[in-house]
């Protein structure tokens, strides 16, 4: 496994989102925060421990990055690349 990933790779093989296409629209339309910064380029190099804020629906998650996906799998591995974040664990790590 790489050390770093593209965001709209990471965002797709994660299943935040149904196609690699619409990652990259969310992320050149500035949808997407890593660690509290707007992010406009779907190439950004993301890496574990990175926070995202990722739109979803009518819905804004919060998660932390624990691992890099090798390939786009059944939902129960992509869940194991990242942990929620509750509100008060984002407040207190200032993302």
């Amino acid at each position: 496994m790489s050390e770093t990933q593209r965001l709209d790779k990471w965002l797709w093989q994660a299943r935040f989102y149904k196609s690699r296409g619409l990652a990259q629209r969310m992320c050149t339309a500035g949808k997407i925060r890593i660690n509290s910064q707007r992010i406009r380029k779907a190439h950004h190099a993301l890496k574990s421990g990175d926070i995202l804020t990722i739109p979803q629906g009518s819905r804004i998650r919060v998660v932390r990055i624990l691992a890099m996906p090798e390939r786009r799998g059944p939902a129960i591995e992509a869940q194991r690349c990242y942990e929620e974040i509750e509100g008060d664990e984002v407040a207190s790590s200032g993302a």
